[in-house]
């Protein structure tokens, strides 16, 4: 945890390039915001960008991203602008984990079908590029407890290598609040997938969208407007875990981003006041 702090602080940064601004964590996992109060054709490399009216717009990096890339954008009078950004690399632990259920680690065929139907769901629901602009508002931790698994990890499950872990573990009991760390509207309501359980997906606008899984109870439906502070579900132990704890994602549309890097530790929403 403290590591992934660190590399906030090391990586966030602020840039002016004539009308360009661009404030969050320039390393792999972070998101950055940007403005540009008048310009079009906004890019990420060869990526197109949406911009807002105001001229606000994001983007993010993915847990192994090359470290250099390009945004480019075309101002009022035609001509063309491009800033270099350069990121910083990450180091990544492994995580060991033993006692999961063989039938998570080595899925029977019976239920691949299943599962393959799931990830289609999950991922068409972070393709969405909202006009919405939540994504500006301060991020606060969604729930109390021990942080028990950090992004980007190399998980191990009962000696056999995973995917890498894309979220925040936040261990405490069955049943604990989980509260909405920024306003967005529910894309994604689920409470029995295969591998995650109990799953809640917010869209936050242009592409940015957070995830909750393992929940054990599920407090909104897909369309529920959310605001900072509201109960929108409770800790579980549903789906591949070894025990109640709640895994927090954010994405901006495929890319994995980490939590720790947007999230103001203290919490200052109704969590703490409950």
């Amino acid at each position: 945890m403290l590591k992934a702090l660190m590399f906030a602080v090391i990586a966030s940064t602020a840039l002016f390039t004539e009308a360009l601004e661009l404030k969050g964590n320039l390393t792999q996992g972070g998101m950055v915001i940007g403005k540009l109060p008048q310009a079009s054709n906004i890019k990420l490399n060869e990526r197109a960008i949406k911009r807002s009216k105001e001229g606000y717009f994001v983007f993010g990096f993915g847990r192994d991203a090359e470290l250099s890339h390009t945004l480019s954008w075309q101002s009022q009078d035609g001509k063309k602008h491009s800033q270099p950004l350069l990121i910083t690399k990450r180091d990544y632990d492994i995580d060991k984990i033993t006692g999961v259920a063989k039938k998570y680690v080595s899925p029977p065929e019976s239920v691949l079908k299943r599962i393959r139907e799931e990830a289609q769901a999950v991922s068409k629901a972070r393709q969405g590029d909202s006009d919405l602009l939540y994504f500006k508002e301060t991020v606060y931790r969604p729930a109390k407890g021990r942080i028990s698994g950090i992004y980007g990890s190399q998980r191990y499950f009962n000696g056999e290598p995973r995917r890498p872990h894309f979220g925040l573990d936040i261990a405490n009991k069955t049943g604990e609040p989980v509260y909405a760390p920024v306003s967005g509207v529910v894309v994604f309501a689920n409470s029995d997938l295969y591998y995650s359980g109990g799953t809640l997906i917010i869209d936050h606008g242009h592409g940015i969208t957070s995830t909750y899984i393992h929940l054990s109870k599920l407090d909104v439906k897909a369309g529920d407007k959310v605001t900072t502070g509201d109960k929108i579900a409770e800790i579980g132990a549903t789906g591949r875990v070894t025990g109640p704890h709640l895994d927090w994602r954010f994405n901006w549309f495929g890319e994995r981003l980490d939590p720790a890097l947007l999230m103001k530790e203290t919490l200052a929403n109704k969590a703490v006041k409950k």
